[in-house]
């Protein structure tokens, strides 16, 4: 095929995908608020869904043995995430205050899950070991999100981390609540259909769009990582970077920080992690490890400054996103 007609199917994958997994997050939406999910199960399955394209765009790109293209776009989401939800949250949104438990809660997490990213990826874990690394951290972590806030006084721990650990998701949900009870009970038979119909399009589509970015990447002599850490990665983050300056101009910090984050682990996790450890991790490489370190680096940078600061300021989000240019920099002059 012409690289004009591949342009083309890429663009078309690219807005299918996009749209299709925006539409997807509302009815998984709609069918967890009428299960009775929790505010916090809620976020962390739109989350899931919102990833749908880079996930898929890397699975496919893992089974095609493109395995620079596939960790790119997982990884490069990532950094990605943290510059578009968080740097661009704080530009947009002045101030953005928030609690410094959400911070060290949700942060511990997803740094945890960071490193161990680039350990798999420098090749000092394997992926299956890497995979049950991550989930010693995000297993519990899931659980808590997925209680009802009453029920987390029941927990068997010690009273101060008990009521320390509840205070935290409280704070964390409070800001979801006004939205998500405008789903109670809502769901219909259709939304279940739409959402297994939306699943089925989203796969489709991001197939089409890597496939078509990584051979006009090749033909154009592009190395594979900038395909998938920059481009691929870019474009299908879209979705969470416009949810996050929605949520920035309502001043929903902490609903930023945890979209930012949760969608970053289950990139790992399910976008790297799981397809790694089916389908083969290959060999490592510099700069797979240089996009995972990157990764890393920015999410410690971000969530020490959002600590330090109580929240997410004007001159905070310049800096992130300063630092994710450089990081761009660096990657087309490297590689």
């Amino acid at each position: 095929m012409s690289d004009a007609l591949y342009v083309i199917i890429f663009v078309a994958g690219t807005a299918v995908s996009l749209l299709a997994s925006w539409r997807l997050v509302g009815a998984l939406e709609r069918v967890g608020g009428a299960a009775g999910l929790s505010e916090g199960a809620l976020g962390m399955l739109a989350a899931l869904a919102a990833d749908a394209p880079e996930i898929t765009a890397a699975v496919s790109a893992i089974a095609a043995n493109d395995r620079h293209v596939g960790a790119g776009v997982v990884i490069g989401s990532n950094v990605f995430n943290i510059a578009a939800l968080i740097g661009v949250a704080g530009v947009v949104g002045g101030f953005i205050a928030l609690d410094r438990r959400v911070v060290s809660f949700a942060g511990s997490v997803a740094v945890w899950i960071a490193l161990v990213a680039l350990l798999a990826v420098t090749g000092a874990l394997a992926p299956a070991v890497a995979l049950v690394v991550a989930l010693i951290a995000f297993a519990p972590y899931l659980a808590v999100l997925a209680m009802q806030p009453e029920h987390l006084d029941t927990l068997s721990l010690p009273d101060r981390w008990r009521n320390l650990l509840a205070a935290t998701v409280r704070a964390e949900e409070h800001e979801m609540e006004e939205g998500i009870e405008a789903l109670r009970g809502r769901a219909t038979r259709a939304d279940m259909l739409l959402a297994l119909a939306l699943v089925v399009v989203v796969v489709g589509a991001s197939i089409a769009m890597e496939r078509s970015a990584t051979t006009l990447g090749a033909r154009a002599s592009v190395a594979p990582i900038v395909v998938g850490a920059l481009a691929l990665a870019v474009v299908t983050s879209l979705p969470n970077a416009v949810a996050g300056v929605y949520l920035a101009l309502r001043g929903r910090g902490a609903a930023v920080l945890s979209t930012a984050l949760n969608s970053n682990s289950i990139n790992v996790i399910v976008g790297l992690l799981v397809a790694t450890t089916i389908l083969g991790a290959g060999s490592p490489s510099s700069e797979t490890t240089y996009v995972a370190a990157a990764a890393l680096a920015l999410t410690c940078i971000a969530l020490l400054l959002c600590h330090w600061a109580r929240g997410v300021t004007r001159t905070i989000g310049w800096l992130i996103i300063a630092a994710y240019a450089v990081y761009v920099a660096v990657l087309l002059a490297r590689f």
